[in-house]
């Protein structure tokens, strides 16, 4: 039996105090909106799942880098690449890009 998007909002929703509605969780003020935002947020589950999949993958390349970089007498971060990459970041995301190139690079490298 197929559920409508709102139906199926509400039959997957297990409410801890048993008179909160999806429309309390959502914070919407209809069931249409509340389907629309129930909707979304399943999306950007999926899609934080595979951003925290992928910054997890990029970690293990990081790691391999720097070992290879180490075993080769040179230094565990490269500056000049790091700086590369907050460019990157800042043009692509403005401001907030340069402080989310930063949290990857030190979730991949560390505090230095």
């Amino acid at each position: 039996m197929a559920f409508s998007g709102a139906c199926r909002a509400r039959a997957a929703f297990h409410p801890k105090e048993p008179s909160m509605t999806v429309l309390d969780v959502t914070g919407a003020r209809t069931p249409e909106a509340a389907d629309v935002i129930s909707g979304a947020r399943e999306r950007i589950d999926a899609l934080d799942d595979r951003i925290i999949g992928l910054i997890q993958e990029r970690m293990a390349v990081s790691a391999v880098i720097q070992d290879a970089r180490l075993s080769s007498g040179g230094r565990r971060v490269n500056l000049s690449r790091e700086m590369e990459i907050l460019g990157h970041y800042s043009e692509a995301l403005g401001k907030p890009g340069t402080s989310l190139a930063m949290t990857l690079l030190e979730l991949c490298r560390g505090r230095i």
